[in-house]
């Protein structure tokens, strides 16, 4: 089930599959116990696992890998455990609603998206993750959402039906703004001689990049680099630059950190890549303090 969003009102781009080629059924062979396996994934596992299997068909064929986004993990989730609860199987909800109507109502920008829904009754939930990936590659129109190459975040929900044992399986693409925040590595320092005996030169480099999207990349925008003193307070030294390095001359006998973060040109930042070098007086050596 898919739909573009680029103008309003929005325009259907592909029918809604027929629900009977989502139906996955348990093999004969295996005899399916009353509950999972002690040894089984629990379900956000379940979940971790059918992003990589999704993913993992997206490299084999030369496809950008989509990113998880969290907000479509909550209605991918609400979509499958609405489906356990109420004992049906369709892209419409009994309300009426179907899942481009919650990203609407979400307020969830999106020029583009699609809805894969799936289920069986496979004994673990490691086994029904495999069989409901393997049932949307096994059809054409399901396939071609997992491989589009217009979409680029995704969201997965399992949910199981009491009742009866489903595992009701719901995956939520979208085509959207770049909200993935720039990664940034921070190398180890070099220490080197310094101007007097207690003291040191302290080099710190450090690179990053902009996460690759299957589209709508925003591209790589700055770095913000702080350090700290002996666990004391962070120290915003730049916000906003370009450059890879600095080298500081700092007393010996103190524990330095510095880290960096990285920002996009959408202004979504990474997380920090921190780095630690202890600087021990020289014997002999008379402090100089911070």
């Amino acid at each position: 089930m898919t739909r573009s969003a680029s103008s309003r009102p929005f325009a259907r781009l592909a029918s809604r599959l027929a629900a009977p080629l989502l139906i996955g059924l348990l093999a004969a062979s295996i005899a399916a116990p009353a509950t999972a396996s002690a040894a089984d994934l629990t379900i956000s596992q379940a979940e971790q696992l059918m992003v990589d299997l999704l993913n993992a068909n997206r490299k084999a064929a030369g496809l950008v890998p989509v990113r998880v986004d969290t907000r479509l993990m909550e209605i991918a989730r609400a979509r499958s455990t609405d489906m356990a609860k109420k004992h049906y199987f369709s892209h419409s909800q009994p309300d009426g609603r179907n899942v481009f109507d919650i990203l609407n109502a979400k307020h969830i920008t999106w020029y583009g998206a699609g809805e894969i829904i799936a289920w069986n009754n496979y004994p673990t939930l490691e086994l029904s993750t495999h069989n409901a990936d393997s049932q949307w590659m096994n059809s054409p129109g399901h396939k071609a959402i997992v491989l589009s190459s217009t979409l680029n975040y995704v969201g997965v929900g399992l949910a199981i039906d009491t009742s009866n044992g489903k595992k009701m399986w719901t995956a939520v693409y979208i085509k959207g703004p770049d909200r993935t925040g720039a990664v940034s590595t921070t190398n180890k320092p070099v220490v080197t001689a310094g101007p007097t005996a207690a003291s040191k030169k302290v080099s710190v480099s450090w690179t990053g990049a902009d996460v690759k999207l299957q589209v709508l990349t925003s591209g790589f925008h700055s770095w913000a680099v702080e350090r700290r003193t002996d666990g004391g307070a962070w120290t915003r030294m730049w916000t906003g630059t370009t450059l890879g390095s600095l080298a500081l001359n700092l007393p010996a006998g103190h524990k330095y950190e510095f880290r960096t973060a990285a920002r996009d040109k959408a202004g979504n930042w990474g997380g920090w890549s921190t780095v630690t070098t202890t600087l021990p007086m020289p014997i002999g050596a008379i402090g100089t303090g911070r």
